[in-house]
């Protein structure tokens, strides 16, 4: 029974990491056909946000041809090209802000979904502008240091006009101006640096720290908004500690 039941345990296993990667897969795909859209041009040479949304896809190992295909889209009468961004505002569990952002081809199914994981966590949506004073949007490249000196790294992005640098455990966050994202990436990469992601994000001003129990309630709250198929990005001002990723973890 017991070899039965592993084999039955990696078999289900497998599916969950299937379903995960494939609906990562979409996620990114639908990135991308937004950021082209949106920027009205296929080459990420000439279309920023689309460069970014194809680096990224690129670090989740989102195939080629997937992005290529994603980018027609964009451009095509056929699927995908009814896609539109759509931004939500409200407060989450014990007061956390929270942005969602997401791509949908309907509007009406998307609110409705986003508003029910508030409504059953006890948050809420708000008018547009209810939170999003709280944050600003920066450009955030993830660097791995592999060893180089933090102080020596934060140099090399100021130079190349990063604004601020924060050291985090084994990886640092260069914050830039939008425009400067991808100058400060090549920049970074040319000097040897493995860059992990580059993208903007929305960056709380602010940041409330949750005891343990709260904290690991929000975080759950943000997982349910994130596994919706239509949203792409969620972000919020509450900070997290080592102890509740542990927690969630185990």
């Amino acid at each position: 029974m017991s070899g039965h039941s592993k084999w039955a345990t990696t078999k289900h296993r497998k599916a969950a990491q299937d379903k995960k990667r494939s609906a990562l897969f979409s996620k990114l795909s639908r990135q991308i056909t937004v950021a082209a859209r949106t920027g009205g041009d296929p080459s990420p040479e000439n279309n920023a946000s689309l460069a970014a949304a194809v680096a990224k896809a690129k670090s989740y190992s989102l195939p080629k041809d997937k992005i290529e295909s994603a980018i027609a889209k964009a451009f095509s009468a056929g699927e995908g090209v009814n896609f539109e961004e759509v931004v939500y505002e409200g407060y989450g569990p014990h007061g956390t802000a929270v942005i969602v952002e997401a791509a949908t081809d309907n509007r009406n199914r998307t609110v409705a979904e986003v508003r029910n994981v508030f409504t059953r966590a006890g948050g809420s949506l708000g008018e547009t502008g209810s939170v999003g004073w709280n944050f600003e949007t920066r450009g955030v490249v993830t660097i791995s240091p592999n060893g180089r000196d933090a102080d020596d790294v934060a140099l090399l992005a100021i130079d190349a006009g990063a604004e601020d640098v924060q050291v985090s455990g084994d990886s640092i966050d260069v914050y830039t101006q939008p425009s400067s994202l991808e100058t400060v990436k090549k920049s970074l990469e040319e000097h040897g640096l493995e860059v992990a992601s580059a993208e903007t994000q929305r960056v709380p001003k602010t940041t409330v720290q949750l005891d343990e129990s709260a904290a690991i309630q929000t975080m759950r709250f943000i997982e349910r908004l994130e596994a919706l198929d239509d949203v792409q990005k969620v972000y919020f001002n509450a900070e997290f500690s080592d102890a509740v990723f542990a927690a969630l973890a185990s």
